[in-house]
């Protein structure tokens, strides 16, 4: 049934760990988000590549992973299948299905219902551990982001261990950092592009915060919100983003210097689905500078 893709296995395998952590911290409604958004995702792309008498792709397997673990813990399941179901059909399958894709499928599906309901995709945070059989008698509270806007800095311990409110898994910080280490290592992601992304980030913050602009530190804005787990899992796509090792460094430039000034100016929190969407733009014409940049290396 499925088109056999390496690349995009290696990734599922690293999502496992992340996968567990998240059940871990908000029990079983993990596991109902993750069987809706997978049916809705995998019966989309089965839809439309069945009129092309092809196979559907493992990438779907990848997006739906991505998607579910950017959800709000008590996010409405009908609203979680709304969202990859436009990803997977505007974002993917318009164009073409995978390797034609414009925008990350993921990242397309999450925006669309982010923008479309705004109330419960910034509410529906709970803390971990506090949940009922779907969540439904959670504590819920601010986020560290949220927190940091008044000036509360959240204890560093908390953001390196994930025991702190957001998506379902973007607090695994250190289960990421291992599965760029193995992602890296099996050059199924690109150095390039998570290292320029979180550099860039975290100069620009600093530039800001020492200069007394915000009062969010550096190192804490990395480890809160979602920029580690984008930058290890999204910005690396390789189909949305840029292709070309300097056009690789250009594009995490172009999303960790976005991420920060929307988080940081604008009315949203986060910001990490607009500054994917934004690289994706700029991801073709950034490779063609770089193909220039090497010719005009090679002349000199």
């Amino acid at each position: 049934m499925f088109q056999k893709q390496i690349m995009m296995r290696r990734v599922l395998y690293s999502l496992i760990p992340i996968f567990l952590f998240s059940i871990y911290l908000y029990g079983w409604r993990v596991v109902a988000i993750a069987a809706v958004v997978f049916a809705a995702g995998i019966l989309t792309e089965y839809l439309f590549m069945k009129q092309r008498k092809q196979k559907v792709s493992e990438a779907v397997l990848v997006s739906c992973a991505l998607y579910t673990l950017s959800m709000p813990p008590m996010v409405p399941l009908w609203i979680a299948a709304i969202g990859i179901i436009f990803g997977i059909l505007f974002g993917k399958s318009i164009y073409g299905g995978f390797g034609r894709n414009v925008f990350n499928p993921a990242i397309a599906g999450r925006l669309f219902i982010y923008i479309t309901f705004p109330t419960i995709m910034t509410g529906g945070w709970m803390l971990p551990g506090h949940f009922g059989t779907l969540g439904t008698d959670a504590v819920t509270g601010a986020t560290p982001l949220e927190m940091m806007r008044v000036g509360n800095i959240p204890p560093l311990t908390d953001l390196l261990t994930g025991f702190r409110m957001g998506a379902l898994g973007e607090s695994a910080v250190i289960l990421i950092l291992l599965a760029a280490v193995y992602l890296i290592y099996t050059k199924t992601a690109s150095w390039r592009s998570i290292l320029s992304t979180v550099l860039s980030f975290l100069i620009l913050q600093s530039i800001l915060f020492y200069s007394g602009i915000i009062s969010a530190p550096p190192l804490e804005s990395l480890l809160a919100g979602s920029i580690l787990f984008i930058a290890v899992f999204m910005v690396t796509d390789p189909i949305s983003s840029a292709k070309k090792p300097w056009g690789q460094v250009m594009y995490g430039v172009v999303v960790g210097v976005s991420l920060a000034l929307i988080r940081d100016f604008s009315l949203f929190p986060e910001g990490s689905s607009f500054a994917i969407l934004m690289g994706n733009m700029f991801a073709p014409l950034l490779d063609e500078l770089a193909v220039k940049l090497k010719k005009k290396a090679v002349k000199k």
